[in-house]
């Protein structure tokens, strides 16, 4: 099968053929019809993530596709199922998974970091009976490639970590995949929305996703931007980005008592032995910080359903579609000068 693979990390990819998956005896194989670019298989590029041991390595960690190969112990899905996955895999056995928390099992697989990944036309998944997600058959594969990692991370986040209610104000800063996802999930959910990005093409499509005002945090006084829109500050801020210069910012945006959630990444290699959250501001205003990290099989339906009703529309934050021989310029490309939107590549 072919693949996008790199031999370093930093190394730019190239198009390889290696030998096809095979199912395990819980696991299963798809056929990659769809699969995202992220900004994580850029850190995982950049050698950020620890989870990458091998080299060749193949990134790719949301997809959507069909089931190609079904193990002998899988009990619920059969070959030409239309199937998705989140981004995090769980072992479907500790505490935290029959808790329905696999985004945070010990023992969680990623694909694209821990093996494999979809950056190819077929990719294999264990432990499927508890981590494989039937898609809605009016849902498209490339719909169903922005859900497993950005689309559903900001789901929990907004309305599961960060719990939005009606008629509070939200900050987001950064308006790539996750960002604005999580713009149309606070405006879904009743809350006025504030963007931020540096880049004026995100910026229009912050609006577009649902945001009622967007700044630059280049040129704006952000901080004093979101407190003339709510005098006491922002109910819920978003890290969707990751930075130390985000992160800062954001919690300085809340109001007293308020709530922020990191989205975006913070790698040790770019935090090095800097703080990355002023603490100081969070005891004194006793703020709440939040962490969240992807969103388990087991909470998908919710979203699903809000989907397929059209309360959301994760298919109108897709901006291109891309080749596998098109990955290597796309994924160097998300280090300086990203695509507004989701990128979705057909392998």
């Amino acid at each position: 099968m072919r693949v996008a693979q790199f031999d370093a990390f930093g190394d730019t990819l190239y198009i390889a053929q290696r030998d096809m998956p095979v199912a395990r005896p819980h696991g299963v194989v798809i056929k990659v019809e769809a699969t995202g670019l992220c900004r994580s298989d850029w850190h995982g590029w950049q050698g950020h993530d620890s989870d990458i041991t091998e080299l060749p390595h193949v990134p790719g960690h949301e997809f959507a596709g069909i089931i190609s190969e079904v193990g002998d112990d899988v009990k619920n899905w059969k070959v030409g199922d239309r199937v998705t996955v989140p981004f995090v895999c769980g072992c479907g056995d500790c505490v935290d998974c029959k808790a329905g928390n696999a985004q945070v099992c010990l023992f969680q697989w990623q694909p694209g970091f821990n093996g494999p990944g979809s950056f190819a036309e077929y990719v294999r998944i264990p432990q499927a009976d508890f981590n494989v997600i039937a898609l809605p058959e009016s849902m498209t594969f490339e719909t169903a490639a922005a859900l497993g990692c950005r689309f559903a991370t900001s789901y929990r986040a907004v309305v599961h970590v960060g719990k939005v209610q009606s008629g509070e104000t939200v900050a987001v800063f950064g308006c790539g995949g996750v960002g604005l996802a999580a713009i149309m999930i606070a405006k879904s959910r009743g809350a006025t929305v504030i963007g931020i990005d540096t880049s004026n093409p995100a910026r229009d499509r912050a609006r577009l996703a649902g945001a009622e005002y967007v700044f630059d945090s280049i040129h704006d006084d952000v901080v004093r931007e979101v407190k003339k829109i709510s005098s006491a500050g922002a109910d819920l801020t978003v890290d969707a980005l990751g930075s130390i210069a985000t992160s800062k910012l954001a919690v300085e945006s809340l109001r007293r008592l308020g709530r922020h959630v990191q989205v975006g990444l913070l790698p040790p290699a770019d935090v090095k032995d800097q703080a990355t959250i002023p603490m100081h501001t969070v005891i004194g205003r006793e703020l709440t910080i939040l962490g969240s990290h992807g969103m388990s099989a087991a909470h998908y339906p919710e979203m699903l359903s809000e989907i397929a009703s059209g309360k959301l529309r994760p298919d109108t934050l897709v901006e291109r579609m891309i080749t596998l021989e098109q990955v290597p310029e796309a994924l160097e490309q998300l280090g300086s000068n990203p695509v507004p939107g989701i990128t979705i590549i057909k392998p």
